[in-house]
């Protein structure tokens, strides 16, 4: 299936939807108040920071990020640009005595592109968001007026690699491999690490970045993936993010066809569990490690709803 194929069926999808009588739906409180605004990042205390500074053995820190460019496989209709300038310097003019030369850029294009953060403006039911948050109280063209990306803390905490590629023992997983609470406890077995815990950073490793470049349409149209019962059970263990080196987290084909992007829904809007995108963990796989200081700082752009991120994972 292709990008442009994926999104006529969600498209269609959206639009069955919308057509059909309005139901009531229930939403979750946050458990930390009416106020809330970081989620499950709440679970990262002092002493998860002071226990993940231990899982330093080597020192050596890795870059999660992959390379963001107009050649960058996206989810439709998302497109990216970079144009470089040179202000005032045309025809080869330098500035001042110093004859100083300088030069500027100009992103065009999505914040939701490349290895990316979901905030929890991101994706709702039936038009309310996370701590039952009506999406007319706080969406606007200008900006989130909650939820902004500016609003998420730094966050240094355990990072947890689960290596799916060796599980499955294929290189990629194949597309439409859900990773439920079987497939996650095996994968936390087989690599003899602690159980992953409250305030944790989750993250899969099936080898789909692979891909880029050499088959952009499989890339961005089909995936493996977090299942729904899946996303449930990390939730329930209090998870701070969950992440996949994969464009959408989330297995595609979905479960069950009709729903749409569940798993984002149980995380963002359900739970306030943020998701991360295009991480990629293959150098510390290939060194056989699986849990390290996981360390993040998005851009503090105001009411942003997404944020293109490289992640630093030290170990």
């Amino acid at each position: 299936m292709t990008l442009t194929r994926i999104a006529s069926a969600l498209a269609a999808t959206a639009a069955f939807v919308l057509a059909a009588p309005a139901q009531a739906q229930n939403c979750t409180p946050s458990k930390w108040g009416a106020n809330d605004q970081i989620g499950a990042l709440n679970n990262i205390t002092p002493a998860n920071v002071l226990e993940a500074t231990k899982l330093v053995k080597r020192g050596k820190s890795i870059r999660m990020g992959i390379e963001t460019n107009s050649r960058t496989p996206a989810y439709p209709p998302r497109t990216f640009s970079l144009t470089v300038l040179s202000p005032g310097q045309e025809n080869g003019v330098s500035l001042g005595a110093t004859k100083t030369n300088y030069n500027d850029d100009i992103i065009m294009g999505w914040v939701g592109i490349g290895s990316q953060l979901d905030g929890l403006g991101h994706i709702g039911t039936a038009n309310v968001y996370y701590n039952c948050t009506k999406a007319g109280d706080f969406v606007t063209a200008g900006g989130l007026k909650k939820f902004g990306i500016e609003t998420v803390p730094a966050v240094a905490t355990r990072g947890v690699i689960l290596d799916m590629v060796g599980l499955m023992g294929k290189d990629p997983v194949p597309e439409g491999t859900a990773f439920n609470r079987k497939e996650i406890d095996a994968a936390i077995a087989r690599q003899g690490i602690k159980p992953i815990g409250k305030g944790d950073v989750v993250i899969f490793y099936t080898g789909w970045t692979k891909l880029i470049g050499k088959d952009d349409k499989r890339y961005g149209s089909v995936e493996p993936g977090l299942g729904v019962e899946g996303a449930r059970y990390l939730t329930s263990l209090g998870v701070a993010m969950v992440g996949a080196d994969t464009w959408g987290l989330e297995v595609i084909p979905f479960e069950k066809p009709t729903d749409i992007f569940h798993v984002h829904q149980i995380l963002l809007a359900e739970t306030g569990t943020f998701i991360l995108e295009n991480v990629n963990a293959e150098e510390a796989v290939k060194d056989k490690v699986y849990e390290g200081l996981f360390t993040l700082g998005p851009s503090r752009i105001t009411g942003a709803v997404q944020a293109i991120i490289n992640p630093v994972f030290i170990y």
